[in-house]
């Protein structure tokens, strides 16, 4: 039996993970995400062991019929899996989300640069074929903005074709990934 004290203290640390679920599921939502997504995917990687349906729904207070369809949508993104192949199977989260962002930027934010780009080279092509005074824009700063949509693009080229070992440990990862904006900044 725990102590009064004890039980207190666990019942801060509950709410304190749930606060860390909710921002996690406000970091996701960021992105153009489902909030719900990312409070399940959290507690699911805080949490020591695997999670059933029920106990995910009766931690977070939400519906089971919801935690079924966000942990179908987890599961196809990669972020979640089943510990057995039984129905009522308890889950645990994937650390190794890096395939999971690139392919979330292959699909979603390269085509945007894409289109970008593609409508600045033809702003471009068609504005180079006004010549002299009559010209009403400004074929540098045209220039510019194509320019930085291809660093843009090479950016994201990057990191969508980056392979973030599997094997690192995460806390690893986020401490190299810090220190490399650190040196970015000229920190």
């Amino acid at each position: 039996m725990s102590s009064p004290e004890t039980r207190e203290h666990t019942e801060r640390l509950d709410t304190a993970i749930l606060e860390a679920c909710d921002a996690v599921g406000g970091f996701i939502e960021y992105w153009g995400f489902k909030n719900v997504l990312g409070r399940v995917w959290a507690l699911l990687v805080l949490h020591k062991e695997p999670l059933t349906q029920v106990a995910i729904a009766e931690r977070l207070g939400i519906s089971r019929s919801l935690v079924s369809s966000v942990i179908a949508e987890l599961i196809e993104r990669g972020l979640v899996r089943p510990v057995t192949e039984h129905r009522n199977s308890p889950y645990e989260a994937q650390l190794d989300v890096w395939p999971t962002i690139a392919g979330v930027l292959k699909q979603r934010e390269w085509p945007i640069l894409e289109q970008a780009r593609n409508a600045f080279e033809l702003a471009l092509e068609e504005a180079e074929l006004i010549e002299g005074a009559s010209q009403p824009y400004d074929l540098a700063r045209l220039r510019t903005l194509l320019n930085m949509t291809d660093v843009a693009q090479s950016m994201v080229r990057m990191l969508i074709t980056i392979r973030v070992p599997s094997r690192l440990d995460i806390g690893e990862w986020v401490g190299r990934a810090s220190a490399l904006v650190r040196g970015l900044r000229g920190r």
